[in-house]
């Protein structure tokens, strides 16, 4: 398996490659040359599987030309051990179609710890192996967070050899439990960067470093946002543990989806491509609606970011979106850096016809506003007893208001534990949420944090002074 830019102007490279590479040269994300997929029946001996087994088997096409089947599995059975639910990604019935995959039981309560515990892991098994002339690697991660990316990347690699991580956030736009779990890490690799602005105007001092050849001359630059197709790969499997245990591949599925970046709802599409049976993927978003507008109409064009009590989806450039127009409009690369080249010049583009037409046959959308997304945490609690976060409710709003039929079970991705939350959740029930025991303390950690500018000049600054040079 080898990948390819999304802008089609830059070497394939194999998973290690890409892994390490994060973006593409040209400024494309990497995708497999093509979707690897599974019979009815493979998918069927999959039931019952531990998740680790599961994630083994999901991810061994993606990786098999860098990593053995036997390192894989050391692997995914060292990542999701640190998971508080033997489960991982638990499942929970709301009522008779409503479901709910909670993907909050790793160390920072986000799902994308599901997703960098084992980034993390193969940074450091890829890192390990020595350049072709001896020499040792390294690699400067550079991010950008609007929440839990941040956190979950630095539990993932603080302490870790070879590794610096230089992760950005929009100065007081996170929740205070967010922004903690990123600031109370004291690690001597770990670097927090509040900036004036936006989670956008942070992404785009990330992708603009990517293609500075000052910076990337001298550092190895990598990612741990959802633009690292690695992280993708490995949220693919909880789409299948949850339709695995809902009756696929003898039954379809549907997933409703709080949507920010893409990353976690084309996850999902990647799920289908590789033949697992999803009746509908639901993107769900908030008043930032950017992708449901995209969706609905074909105007993908970026508006003022409203800031919302579901901070994580508060974006009007949703990287990962890219990944399904090209796949959606026959994998052209010089046609896929056209349109891209017109959004970032005039933040503004139409879908094709190919492109709309692709999207409606497994996607649809919904936006929910402050009002409905506090009525939806209400209703979860009344329904079930389920304390939800922002984030969450707002899946869930668009799961019930779906229209999906009857038969089919509506699986909401639970993307947060909700005390990371705890006020919105209080107002919408009347009952505050506590921090899991495990990180109890927060609140009496000590914080390090640079604040900076909204200058993209400032952060390069103050990341050449305290990365390691290439070897």
């Amino acid at each position: 398996m080898d990948y390819i830019s999304t802008r089609g102007n830059a070497p394939a490279l194999n998973f290690e490659g890409a892994t390490l590479a994060g973006l593409a040269s040209d400024g494309g994300l990497y995708v497999p040359r093509s979707w690897p997929s599974f019979t009815k029946a493979e998918i069927a001996e999959m039931a019952g599987l531990p998740y680790a087994q599961l994630a083994q088997r999901i991810m061994l096409p993606f990786v098999a030309d860098s990593l053995s089947a036997e390192r894989l599995l050391e692997l995914t059975t060292a990542a999701y051990g640190r998971f508080a639910h033997a489960a991982v990604t638990p499942l929970k019935q709301f009522d008779s179609q409503q479901w709910l995959l909670e993907l909050f039981h790793g160390p920072t309560l986000a799902f994308k710890d599901v997703a960098l515990q084992m980034l993390g892991l193969l940074f450091e098994e890829f890192l390990s192996r020595p350049n072709a002339d001896g020499t040792t690697r390294n690699l400067t991660i550079v991010g950008a967070t609007s929440g839990d990316t941040g956190s979950a990347a630095i539990d993932a690699v603080a302490g870790r050899a070879g590794v610096d991580i230089f992760m950005l956030h929009p100065k007081g736009r996170v929740s205070d439990v967010q922004r903690r779990q990123m600031t109370t890490v004291l690690a001597p690799n770990v670097h927090n960067i509040a900036i004036d602005g936006s989670f956008d105007d942070a992404q785009a001092m990330v992708k603009r470093m990517f293609n500075d050849t000052a910076m990337t001359s001298r550092f190895n630059i990598g990612a741990v946002n959802s633009i690292n197709w690695a992280r993708l790969m490995a949220q693919v499997v909880y789409y299948f543990a949850a339709a695995l245990q809902l009756g696929a591949p003898h039954r379809p599925v549907a997933f409703s989806v709080p949507t920010g970046n893409f990353g976690d709802v084309f996850a999902g599409y990647v799920a289908a491509k590789m033949g697992l049976p999803i009746e509908r993927l639901i993107v769900a978003t908030n008043v930032n609606d950017i992708l449901h507008r995209a969706l609905a109409n074909g105007d993908y064009s970026a508006g003022t970011v409203t800031p919302t009590a579901a901070p994580s989806m508060d974006i009007q450039v949703s990287s990962n979106f890219e990944r399904l127009l090209f796949d959606l409009n026959g994998r052209d690369g010089v046609a896929m850096a056209a349109q891209m080249a017109g959004f970032e010049s005039t933040k503004a583009m139409a879908l094709t016809n190919a492109q709309r037409e692709g999207a409606a046959g497994l996607f649809s959308s919904a936006r929910a506003d402050a009002g409905e997304m506090a009525q939806a945490i209400r209703w979860a609690y009344d329904a079930s007893g389920e304390l939800i976060d922002p984030h969450t409710a707002i899946g869930l709003h668009a799961a019930r208001a779906a229209g999906i039929d009857a038969s089919v079970p509506v699986v909401t991705l639970a993307t947060a534990h909700p005390a990371k939350f705890p006020d919105a959740v209080e107002r919408a029930t009347g009952h505050r949420p506590l921090l899991p025991a495990r990180v109890g303390d927060l609140f009496d950690r000590e914080e390090r944090c640079a604040e900076l500018p909204g200058d993209y000049d400032a952060v390069a600054a103050y990341v050449a002074a305290r990365a390691t040079p290439k070897a």
